[in-house]
């Protein structure tokens, strides 16, 4: 079985002097993902979350609207991968043979084997208007993302991806060495919970591509927050899918570049006891 950490040996250089020891390293296999026996795609991940991952794929791709479209599934490990097989209708599977792709994704890569610039930015998935949020909420959601990632806290080498939710707290994390994994994965946690995402957000600890907003979008998410920068066309992508996109999320706050409507501004109470507006956003 693959284990998602490994201990590597390594000298270390600092300035005190030269040592040896043991490091936890984020395992990196291939997963391939295939639908009635034949290959569609094999990208690089953590070796974890093979049903999540799976089903997210297949969602976040459009090959199914729902997982109930999904048979069967099955994880097959072999030395150098593991072989995620699902099986669907028959009309279904004909469907996407002109869509397979047999080609080998750097880790994470959102866009492997797209063969068009059209397939490439084609349009989101536009969000229902869902839930709003506040200033607090959204920094007390960001807030209790690392200590729940446990294999970023042995490795510091992978991505996150969750689901706050205001009566929940976390209801879902992923962790993969790539972001656009971790994300499928959560997708499919979701899709399998049943979870009604209008009224949570996205969490991220990456970067926020355009590939990151439609895999949202899919979700169904009225809320995305991350602790980087977004890209120009990602910052497009959202306001044209109607998803509020907040990022730079730091100690003191956070950013907000599209559909600002749906964060509250943050109420603070002066000397007297009288309560103010205090938005501590930067919207963009």
């Amino acid at each position: 079985m693959h284990d998602p950490v490994r201990k590597a040996s390594r000298k270390v250089w600092r300035q005190t002097g030269v040592s040896e020891g043991l490091r936890a390293v984020p395992e990196e296999t291939a997963l391939a993902i295939t639908y009635n026996g034949g290959t569609y795609a094999v990208m690089m991940g953590t070796p974890q979350d093979y049903r999540d991952f799976a089903y997210g794929f297949s969602l976040s791709e459009g090959v199914v609207a729902s997982i109930d479209e999904i048979e069967s599934f099955e994880a097959v490990e072999f030395d150098d991968g593991v072989e995620l097989r699902m099986w669907l209708a028959a009309e279904k599977a004909e469907s996407i043979s002109a869509r397979r792709r047999q080609i080998a994704g750097p880790t994470g890569c959102g866009l492997c084997g797209i063969d068009s610039i059209t397939e490439a930015v084609k349009p989101a998935a536009v969000v229902a208007a869902g839930g709003s949020f506040s200033f607090d909420q959204i920094m007390a959601a960001m807030d209790t993302l690392a200590p729940l990632q446990k294999i970023n806290i042995e490795t510091r080498a992978v991505h996150a991806a969750a689901f706050w939710t205001p009566e929940k707290g976390i209801v879902a994390l992923r962790e993969d060495v790539g972001r656009h994994n971790a994300l499928d994965k959560l997708a499919g946690a979701l899709a399998q919970a049943k979870v009604d995402a209008g009224q949570g957000m996205v969490l991220l600890t990456s970067r926020v591509s355009v590939e990151m907003v439609q895999k949202t979008a899919a979700i169904g998410a009225p809320l995305m927050v991350s602790v980087s920068a977004p890209t120009a066309l990602a910052i497009r992508m959202a306001e044209a899918a109607g998803i509020t996109l907040a990022a730079i999320a730091r100690s003191d706050g956070f950013e907000v570049f599209t559909h600002p409507h749906r964060v509250l501004p943050h109420v603070v109470a002066d000397a007297s006891g009288q309560e103010h507006g205090h938005p501590h956003i930067d919207v963009a």
